[in-house]
């Protein structure tokens, strides 16, 4: 008799490089702010992507995040839907 597994969270496979100018929508909008664009990648020493910055379109709104969040489907969709 087998034991139900957890379902793993729906991911995205990302490549960090390509993030730059990514059009994202959030699940679960906040104050409004459904559709955002990554504007900026920040990168350590060895040019790995470590955080991306993400804009609201609505307000412009910047915030700063690690670019892995994005990677979860059950928060963000890939383009604007």
């Amino acid at each position: 008799m087998s034991r139900p597994t957890a379902a793993a969270p729906a991911r995205h496979r990302l490549n960090p490089r390509k993030l730059l100018l990514s059009k994202w929508t959030a699940v679960q909008p906040q104050n409004r702010e459904k559709h955002f664009l990554v504007t900026e990648l920040f990168c350590d020493e060895d040019g790995r992507v470590l955080q991306i910055e993400l804009q609201a379109v609505l307000n412009q709104r910047s915030q700063r995040l690690d670019w892995q969040v994005l990677e979860n489907a059950q928060h963000w969709r890939m383009g604007w839907k």
